[in-house]
């Protein structure tokens, strides 16, 4: 897969979200704002998001980054930032 721009980062995250969450309304969530107590995810729906991101994207997410995947633009920064040295 190409490297991700942020734009795309972020439509993935949201994407697999909406997998989860159907009625996920990304309104209530700002940018900075920890997206799994916005939109209530619990532990379950959080390892399902971090599976489906990761087979959508080719990005290995282990449990020490998911410090780093409580944002939305955290989460997509983190995708730019693994996907960046790809051809």
């Amino acid at each position: 897969m190409k490297p991700l721009n942020n734009g795309e980062a972020l439509s993935v995250i949201k994407e697999s979200i909406t997998q989860i969450i159907p009625d996920a309304d990304f309104t209530l969530v700002k940018p900075d704002d920890k997206f799994r107590d916005v939109l209530e995810l619990d532990s379950l729906d959080f390892l399902s998001l971090i599976e489906l991101v990761s087979e959508r994207t080719g990005v290995r997410i282990d449990e020490e980054d998911y410090p780093e995947l409580t944002t939305l633009s955290d989460a997509a920064r983190f995708l730019v930032d693994r996907t960046a040295d790809r051809p």
